[in-house]
């Protein structure tokens, strides 16, 4: 400012240039991006022509093109893996139960923290005449009450025998007790029962032993009786069919999954009542590959939109903080305007649609921008982006209201987990329901450091 002005005409350069610079940032601030509401995000477990005793992991951002996150994700102690089916559990793990051998009277438990990385629990005997008997296609099914069953099929009398859909109800919390088997009330010769309710209303979708075609029946009661109002070629799919599973889309569609095992061909069918069936169509990719699957939709985010560009993530819970990357790790640590200039860069990133889905948001390094924040084994460090879809779900975030004011991020790959700093670290943890978490995982968007 020139020296020569008078006092009152520097004072107003001095304001107008502080409201010049005030609009200024917000005017380089680009348009927030889009966001679409809740990001779905499908996990798909299943194994495969090639291998009964590994299961393989998938995933989907719209539930028909799946990419494999991981080969030969689980192989259990001793026995099959066939027919896994997945579900993530209140406290925060994902298990799956399978069946464990041709004949026998066991399912197989396992669980992991991020689908990836599986450990086996247990074999539960389900007490259907022993060894004589054979046990397959158990499913997860939970009840609108809140309580958790596996469904499964079981022949008294080995392979060649007919079988019936039962179901064991967990006693406990933890998944390691299971009640008494009892009887849908379906009668002989149903195999792969796959159990959703709407309502007050049962729908079974299962597999008819002796005309090989999926039929559908409903009931009031999990214990029936079931009334079958699909039966035969009822929705012109044909014969040779198996494996039913069943998940919502987004737009409040259904949609049914199943194999055509003769054929080694997997479909899918859609429907907006469960009652009516669009025909089917065949899975890209998975044709030859994947056998008896089930996936689990899980939802990400909110409506919230974030401001895309470059951004500091200031702590709520601690207003000198801010989220750096230092040594490839991310933490929250002091900085300010008088901080040396690599350190207000190091609290820098460009917000930009998320590399896993253009509805979230992805964080790339101001200084180093072939590099993001991204989870491993759920630390935040920072790394370079090699393109693949691993990294690009580990290294995006959907917004949502913050949890104690602010923005808090999700996780897109881990719904339930979010972005937060514990001992000032940044991590993504499992949502717990106290007023820390909260605090932890709550962040105010602002103006650039550098």
């Amino acid at each position: 400012m020139h020296p020569s002005l008078p006092r009152h005409a520097r004072f107003a350069l001095t304001a107008v240039a502080t409201v010049l610079a005030a609009v200024a940032s917000i005017l380089v601030f680009p348009p927030v991006a889009a966001a679409a509401g809740p990001a779905p995000h499908y996990l798909m477990t299943a194994f495969t022509n090639s291998s009964e005793s590994n299961m393989y992991v998938y995933d989907s951002a719209n539930a028909t093109n799946f990419t494999r996150v991981r080969a030969n994700a689980y192989t259990p102690p001793s026995g099959l893996i066939r027919d896994p089916s997945v579900i993530r559990h209140t406290d925060g793990y994902y298990y799956i139960v399978y069946t464990t051998n041709w004949t026998g009277d066991t399912i197989g438990f396992a669980r992991s923290a991020d689908y990836v990385s599986w450990t086996f629990l247990r074999n539960v005997r389900v007490g259907l005449n022993g060894a004589t008997g054979s046990t397959w296609a158990p499913e997860w099914f939970k009840d609108s009450d809140g309580s958790v069953h596996v469904i499964f099929s079981a022949s008294t009398a080995g392979t060649a025998g007919q079988f019936r859909p039962y179901r064991i109800t967990a006693t406990n919390s933890d998944l390691s007790a299971w009640a008494s088997p009892v009887a849908l009330g379906i009668q002989a010769n149903f195999i792969d029962s796959f159990v959703v309710k709407i309502g007050s209303t049962y729908h079974n979708f299962l597999k008819n032993e002796t005309t090989k075609y999926i039929e559908h029946a409903t009931a009031t009661s999990l214990n029936g009786p079931w009334t079958f109002v699909g039966t035969g070629n009822w929705a012109g799919w044909g014969a040779g069919l198996e494996g039913p599973a069943v998940v919502r889309l987004p737009d409040g569609r259904w949609r049914l999954y199943f194999d055509q095992y003769g054929q080694k061909r997997y479909f899918y069918a859609d429907s907006s009542n469960l009652n009516s069936f669009g025909g089917k169509v065949e899975m890209p990719g998975l044709s030859g590959v994947a056998r008896h699957f089930t996936v689990l939709r899980e939802d990400s985010g909110d409506s919230t939109v974030v401001p895309t560009g470059n951004r500091s993530l200031r702590a709520v819970s601690d207003s000198t903080r801010y989220v750096r990357h230092r040594d490839n790790l991310a933490y929250v640590e002091p900085v300010s305007a008088s901080s040396s200039l690599t350190t207000r860069q190091d609290a820098t990133f460009t917000i930009v649609p998320g590399l896993a889905n253009s509805n979230c948001y992805s964080f790339r390094s101001v200084n180093f921008p072939g590099r993001y924040l991204r989870h491993y084994a759920f630390r935040v460090r920072l790394d370079t982006n090699p393109g693949d879809s691993v990294f690009a779900r580990d290294a995006t975030f959907c917004g949502r209201a913050g949890l104690a004011g602010g923005t808090s991020f999700e996780s897109y790959a881990h719904p339930g987990r979010y972005l937060r700093h514990y001992n000032y670290e940044v991590r993504v943890d499992w949502r717990t329901s106290d007023a820390a978490f909260a605090r932890d995982a709550s962040f105010t968007l602002s103006t650039p450091l550098a």
